[in-house]
């Protein structure tokens, strides 16, 4: 016997409810559909709504991580450029 039968499923909501530029929510991280449809959802499709929002979640975190290195070599590279370090004639 599946041992998913014996507990239920609970919904991933964090109560954040409210969406980012492709439409995935930004406390859970599931599409509108899988919002909405969540109670309608077998066992196996709610684990794999929540395996995709752990994927979602996981690719925000390290285009977060990459934008923001990319922030700090540009200001690394404009401080560079600004320092001047004078040649010196000994």
């Amino acid at each position: 016997m599946e041992q998913l039968g014996f507990f239920d499923i609970p919904s991933p909501c964090l109560g954040i409810c409210k969406t980012d530029n492709r439409g995935y929510c930004l406390g859970c991280m599931r599409s509108r559909d899988e919002r909405f449809h969540w109670q309608q959802f077998t066992d196996a499709q709610k684990l794999e709504v929540i395996r995709l929002c752990k994927r979602r979640r996981r690719s925000r975190q390290l285009a977060l991580l990459k934008a923001q290195k990319a922030h700090l070599q540009q200001q690394r590279n404009e401080l560079n450029g600004s320092l001047d370090f004078g040649e010196t004639d000994e």
